[in-house]
């Protein structure tokens, strides 16, 4: 605050204490009279010199501000919004700054800046696309739309965004291989248990090219789409993962991703946890070639199960009751596999496995309960196939004998003239014989029954973590075309993946990604008067953030230099 002299139009000095402050919408420097003095001719009979008093009261009114931390406002009830005024600003990401800070993702990107012919605020781009990704996600252009929500220098054009993105892309490896290096340095990463699953996202178009193809989407919604492996650790931190064309098979995803861990990471031994789809001799054979080991499980079901593998299951022969609900057993069972000599020609190998089969009554309920609502939605294809369309049917076709589905026109129509559609009957009765048993193999002898499934178990995290890219993330629909482009989109979405799950291990996972995430995007403040500022929320939840972060989020009032502060204290 400073002594302001105004000169009015008759010759008299008018005098007032003034104070600073940086408009938030012109982002021009602004003064606001804070006391109003009077006539300095009329001064001059109470005071010595007017001049020096009142220079010395603003000096002790600064002093004062800045130990009391109180101010009077006032606010005059007619003033006007001008146009493109914003003066809600999200202070929540400071939560994401000090996570994306200290994983070094900054440095990294200011490093590769300093080596580009042209001037591209990488680090800059990335953050505002990570924190909207998180926060608000929506597409490039919106989330350029919303730079003004952040006290950052997001000053870039549109362009800039969508010229990143591939320069993102080139340098995606090794920032990955460095994350790694952070991550075990700074939280601890366990990789004797590596997570692998896959999934595909959609894209917003219809037209196809190398990457973008049409596969086996798992939401069935007919468009090209996208596969993604992923590689979590012990803990479910994300590692790294890989694209691949859309009509890639589950289990040929594999191979290329492991031979990166091993090969770019500098990892021991490692067990890969994954699901059925990824269950194949190749995968197996690759794993026990490498000295690492596997744990899949397998089908029991349909012509993918063996004669064998189906009596051992249902034999009574060797299970343990645990309770009245659960029983299991297990075996170690020779297992041929194939491999490749040195003349790269197949050659059929016998390895022994641990074969562990259990039953849960628990899940013999939930596979009645999914296969009773399957058969509902045959009985009603079977009574009127005109009404129901390609989507709708999936899960149901299977149960049905003598009704196809017309590919072109994709209605369902009787196989052949005058055959009356029916339940499958056989097959319902086959598939009842294994509700609630699942089966697991594993290359890991040694390990206890009780230690197979605890493992298996775990393997919920990758499933969740797929859950969370495709709902708070929206990772789908996919809106870039080039391939420079859509990697670039998925490495934001990746960091954003990790970032919230380093978040959610800093706090203990007291709350889910998805209640963060809310409260965050919440923790709002607005503009009051000149540099002042109010936040507008507070729960549990950042209050926990607060706590193991170190954020204060939880402060009412703020000058734009606190709030300045508070977000380069992240970095």
């Amino acid at each position: 605050m400073f002594l302001k002299q105004d000169k009015r139009p008759n010759g008299r000095i008018y005098l007032s204490i003034v104070k600073s402050f940086r408009d938030p919408v012109t982002k021009k420097n602004k003064q606001k009279a804070v006391k109003s003095i009077g006539f300095y001719d009329e001064l001059i009979h109470q005071y010595e010199d007017p001049i020096a008093h009142f220079k010395e009261v603003a000096k002790e009114m600064t002093e004062n501000e800045d130990v009391v931390r109180r101010v009077e406002l006032s606010l005059d009830l007619e003033e006007t919004l001008a146009v493109g005024t914003n003066d809600v600003k999200n202070i929540g990401f400071s939560a994401l700054s000090k996570v994306y800070h200290e994983l070094g993702i900054h440095t990294f990107m200011i490093n590769r800046e300093r080596g580009m012919k042209a001037a591209l605020p990488l680090n800059n781009i990335l953050k505002l696309l990570v924190y909207e990704r998180i926060l608000n996600p929506c597409s490039k252009w919106v989330a350029h739309g919303n730079r003004e929500h952040y006290l950052e220098n997001f000053d870039f054009p549109l362009e800039s965004v969508y010229r990143a993105l591939p320069v993102f892309a080139r340098h995606k490896d090794r920032l990955l291989q460095d994350l790694h290096e952070q991550v075990s340095l700074k939280y601890g990463r366990d990789t004797s248990n590596v997570f692998y699953d896959v999934t595909n996202y959609y894209f917003h178009k219809e037209e196809e090219s190398d990457m973008v193809r049409k596969g086996m989407a798992k939401d069935r919604k007919g468009k090209p789409i996208i596969q993604m492996g992923l590689l979590l650790d012990k803990a479910g931190l994300p590692i790294t993962y890989k694209l691949f064309p859309g009509n890639t098979t589950d289990y040929e995803t594999l191979l290329p991703i492991l031979s990166e861990l091993k090969a770019n990471y500098r990892l021991d031994r490692v067990v890969v946890v994954a699901d059925k789809g990824l269950n194949s001799g190749t995968n197996k054979a690759y794993n026990i070639l490498k000295g690492d080991g596997y744990i899949f499980s397998r089908s029991i079901r349909g012509t993918k199960a063996s004669k064998e593998i189906k009596e051992y299951v249902l034999d009574e022969k060797g299970y343990r009751w645990l309770g009245d609900d659960f029983k299991i057993k297990s075996r170690i069972y020779p297992t041929e596999i194939t491999v490749r000599d040195e003349n790269d020609k197949p050659v059929k190998v016998s390895i022994d496995e641990k074969h562990l089969v259990f039953y849960s009554e628990k899940y013999a309920r939930r596979t009645r309960h999914k296969r009773n609502e399957a058969i509902t939605k045959a009985l009603g294809l079977i009574n009127s196939p005109s009404r129901y369309a390609k989507a709708e049917s999936f899960g149901a076709m299977k149960y049905i004998v003598g009704l196809k589905l017309d590919k072109k026109t994709g209605e369902m129509t009787p196989a052949r003239k005058n055959v009356i559609p029916k339940l499958d009957e056989s097959l319902i009765q086959e598939e009842e014989k294994y509700d609630g048993y699942y089966s697991i193999v594993t290359s890991e002898l040694h390990l206890t029954d009780d230690e197979i499934i605890q493992k298996y178990q775990d393997l919920w995290r990758i499933e969740e973590t797929f859950k969370i890219t495709k709902t708070q993330l929206k990772t789908r629909p996919t809106y870039v075309w080039s391939e420079g482009g859509i990697e670039g989109h998925f490495l934001t979405c990746f960091l954003s993946l990790l970032i919230l799950r380093i978040l959610e291990l800093k706090t203990k996972g007291l709350y889910s990604i998805e209640k963060m995430i809310d409260a965050l995007s919440k923790a709002n403040v607005f503009h009051l008067d000149a540099n002042y500022y109010k936040a507008v929320f507070y729960n549990d939840v950042l209050e926990c953030i607060d706590t193991h972060i170190g954020t204060k989020l939880n402060q009412k009032y703020r000058t734009l230099e606190d709030l300045k502060k508070m977000v380069a204290d992240t970095k």
